[in-house]
């Protein structure tokens, strides 16, 4: 008889869950630290505040989805997994990159090619990931 394992083998969401949480909690310190005025920090963060404010929520939110994911231990192959894991933390850093980054975040001008390169590739792991593992969970209430 085989061991069963209690992760489904998907123990790549549960980290990735996990860092993305720390993710979320750095940005909320860089957020109090924001508003007390650290120096340091209004240099690092050039752009809107805004921005951070939304990067650390959807930290939280991709985590969140992550975990339930992960929650429901049904398998998904590794290309899916990881899919997840990245897309959440390439869909999360766009808006840090324009807290950071003011000129990807001007609308009179179009960020440069290579944020645009990586926005699209961000949405397309990211749908990727998701949309395949909700198949996947979607198909596994059929089974017998």
């Amino acid at each position: 008889m085989q061991p069963i394992d209690k992760h489904a083998g998907n123990i790549v969401l549960i980290r990735g869950a996990a860092l993305w949480m720390l993710m979320a909690l750095l940005l909320a310190w860089c957020m109090v630290g924001l508003n007390f005025g650290v120096p340091p920090l209004k240099t690092v963060f050039a752009g809107k505040f805004v921005r951070l404010l939304q990067a650390h929520i959807d930290f939280l939110l991709m985590s969140a989805l992550i975990l339930g994911y992960y929650a429901t231990k049904v398998p998904q192959p590794w290309t899916v997994r990881w899919a997840m894991v990245i897309g959440a933390f390439t869909n999360s850093s766009l808006f840090l990159l324009m807290a950071i980054f003011p000129v990807f975040d001007n609308p009179k001008i179009p960020p440069p090619q290579t944020f645009q390169i990586y926005l699209f590739a961000s949405l397309i792991t990211t749908s990727y990931g998701f949309g395949k593992g909700a198949v996947i969970i979607f198909k596994s209430t059929f089974k017998q």
